[in-house]
């Protein structure tokens, strides 16, 4: 049963780690301007956040080994049917089949978690999920490689298809040993708070991408934004009112009253901005704007995520010395300094240089990654599991899409900027550089790694000003991450040191945090 679950989670960082490595391969495929290939990733992260609470509910209230079977079932149907799409114009049936495979891989997590929180207990849960969370950190370590390592003996198609064999083998794992369980005192989906959440981060994630194709100033960006501040408060309202009647509301908000229940809630969003990002910005930028072959943008992808093999069991080891605030606040900061420095690294930068500051960001986060689950599930008794699973992870997976969006819109408008600044540098290209559309046309190519229409788009600029605009927005947006992250570690500090929520009754305290 373990063995299932952790192929299941092995199948997660796959899953989006794979076609961020594809991406060039797959403009060339199926088609899709800047925008549609964004959603590549986007769709499967949104769909994936959106619905982790709602299928937790749906684990509790019908049955964890079904919700996890039925989730392996949909990862893996959609995966073969990526694999069977071709020809231009596809990339939108692509980025729907990869939305409907984010649906799957919630309710494989959600229930396949949860029915691990039923099995083990004390000790041994925190071994079993120590085991889930090293799986996880193997396909981050190993799925870039694997991917670059398929792209280029099978092409795209062998990256999805990896994806559908993982999912196929945990699923028969599944059906053999998995037993079925569910909460007794569950009630039925809150449909409508399920609803107007998901509405909220699908507005929120649309407004971002639109921004810097359409203009922030823009209906079609301020629309969506406008949307998603309100569907927030139509869920927040609505959860509210559930607790009120029924007691059991899809978020319990109350929870929020308590500063380590907080804390947990934004060590779970610190490795979006912190790592998670790069898994996908890293590959478009070593073979779409530095023309790497996959295999090599593989094994540097691999330095970064390698640290996630060992560290994170070395977090809980280190436990029994150093309290779970302080291993947090350490790894955070050790992971923006990684930032940092890997933003001094110019695009051409030798393999040597490039290592040291990716293994650097792999160690950082490594130790609070070793820690959050087990954080995340000591919060709550274990017969609501479904639920705490469900919001620690809606909160990682949600704050990962939308890190994603933002990250994106930013290297945009810091490559529109630094190319504008180019102009006068080069006269005889000043009526399309001039041009604020043509700029922000070729800096959102560039995001996705499209660097021949891009200089289409900058005629009289040379290859290399452009990638060295390139370098320096990469550059800035590094360190703006490393201050985020710096700021985040210094909350996560003081809201995990600020107490257990003991009166609750929602569990023990983890390694004296």
């Amino acid at each position: 049963m373990l063995l299932s679950v952790c192929l299941a989670a092995l199948a997660m960082p796959l899953s989006f780690t794979g076609p961020a490595v594809a991406l060039s391969a797959l403009r060339e495929a199926l088609g899709g301007g800047p925008l549609a290939l964004n959603w590549v990733t986007n769709a499967f992260m949104l769909s994936f956040g959106a619905t982790l609470m709602a299928a937790g509910a749906l684990a509790d209230l019908h049955g964890r080994r079904r919700v996890f079977l039925t989730g392996l079932g949909v990862v893996l149907a959609s995966a073969l049917a990526q694999a069977c799409l071709g020809g231009q114009g596809a990339i939108v049936v692509f980025n729907l089949l990869r939305a409907l495979q984010g649906l799957g891989a919630a309710a494989a997590l959600a229930g396949g978690t949860a029915a691990l929180a039923q099995v083990f207990d004390g000790t041994a849960r925190m071994r079993a999920f120590s085991g889930v969370g090293t799986s996880f950190g193997v396909g981050l370590a190993f799925g870039p490689l694997l991917s670059g390592w398929l792209l280029g003996v099978a092409g795209w198609r062998g990256v999805v298809l990896c994806v559908a064999a993982v999912a196929l083998a945990a699923l028969v794992l599944g059906l053999r040993c998995m037993p079925e369980s569910r909460n007794p005192k569950a009630q039925r989906l809150d449909r409508a708070g399920a609803l107007l959440f998901t509405a909220a981060l699908a507005l929120l994630t649309w407004g971002v991408l639109q921004g810097p194709e359409a203009g922030w100033s823009s209906g079609a960006a301020l629309l969506p934004l406008a949307g998603a501040a309100l569907a927030l408060a139509a869920f927040v309202a609505v959860e509210r009112r559930v607790q009120q009647r029924t007691g059991q509301p899809m978020l319990d908000l109350s929870l929020f009253r308590y500063p380590r229940f907080v804390g947990v809630q934004l060590l779970a969003g610190a490795p979006a901005y912190a790592f998670v990002v790069l898994l996908v910005l890293l590959p478009v930028r070593f073979i779409g704007v530095e023309g790497m072959a996959p295999l090599q943008a593989g094994q540097l992808m691999f330095v970064l995520s390698l640290p996630m093999l060992f560290v994170p069991l070395l977090a809980g080891w280190l436990t029994r010395w150093v309290s779970a605030a302080l291993l947090c606040l350490a790894g955070l900061l050790v992971c923006a300094a990684g930032l940092l420095w890997l933003g001094g690294c110019a695009p051409g930068t030798a393999f040597a240089q490039m290592a040291p500051p990716l293994l650097l960001i792999g160690l950082g986060i490594g130790l609070p990654w070793g820690l959050m689950d087990g954080l995340a599930v000591s919060v709550v008794p274990s017969e609501r599991a479904g639920m705490a699973t469900g919001i620690f992870s809606t909160v990682r997976v949600a704050g990962e899409g939308m890190a994603l969006a933002l990250v994106g819109a930013g290297l945009a408008a810091l490559l529109a900027w630094r190319l504008s600044a180019l102009a006068p540098q080069a006269p005889q290209a000043m009526q399309a550089v001039q041009s604020l559309h043509a700029t922000g046309r070729a800096a959102q190519l560039l995001v996705t790694g499209n660097i021949a229409e891009a200089m289409a788009l900058l005629p009289g600029l040379s290859a290399p000003a452009v990638l060295a605009a390139y370098g320096q927005a990469f550059g800035i947006l590094l360190d703006v991450l490393a201050g985020i992250t710096v700021l985040t570690a210094l909350a996560v500090y003081g809201f995990l040191r600020a107490g257990a929520p003991t009166d609750t009754g929602t569990g023990t305290d983890m390694a004296h945090a």
